[in-house]
């Protein structure tokens, strides 16, 4: 079956990496995608059936979910579907699996904040390591050039915002969504 499927939901269980011994780097988690409708008699918000997925992601967007992904957090998901039926002790049901070709944070729920992670050349390698870091003061990223995910002793310096002329000056709904997300932190 190569049926496309996207899917935005909540992350139901803390992601669970490995690297295989070839190198390939897995990550797997549940998935729960609630139906919500507007109740017009009540005036509320309703929590209808949910649907849940097993998604799991490889190589390189499996390190990049890893160091990014968490248990609560809202995301979306597209990839290939795969049903399922199973039996095991007497029980049985089916799985909805979804193998992941790209996934991120829902940003209708929060902020989210990028940072592009340099292609390696061996999947191994992109585990290891909390991932590069940016200096708030400075705008430096550290720790993005020797591909460890570690602190390197190079740094890239960022360009501050509003430096490229060619970038529009940012809404002022971005301006206080920024403000926001300063203050939270």
């Amino acid at each position: 079956m190569n049926d496309t499927i996207t899917v935005c939901g909540i992350v139901a269980t803390e992601p669970r990496h490995l690297v295989t011994e070839t190198g390939i780097a897995i990550t797997s988690m549940r998935l729960a995608s609630p139906s919500r409708r507007w109740d017009r008699q009540n005036s509320t918000w309703t929590n209808g059936p949910t649907n849940w997925f097993t998604v799991t992601a490889f190589r390189s967007l499996a390190a990049n979910v890893h160091k990014s992904v968490k248990k609560g957090d809202r995301i979306l998901v597209t990839g290939r579907v795969r049903i399922r039926t199973w039996e095991r002790d007497g029980r049985g049901g089916t799985s909805v699996e979804i193998d992941a070709e790209a996934l991120g944070q829902d940003l209708a729920w929060g902020i989210g904040n990028w940072i592009k992670v340099p292609r390696h050349a061996s999947e191994a390698t992109a585990v290891p390591g909390p991932g590069p870091s940016v200096n708030p003061d400075t705008g430096e990223v550290h720790g993005a050039e020797d591909g460890s995910g570690g602190d390197a002793d190079e740094t890239t310096p960022v360009p501050a915002e509003g430096v490229d002329e060619e970038l529009p000056e940012p809404s002022a709904a971005a301006r206080a969504a920024d403000e926001v997300h300063r203050e939270a932190a």
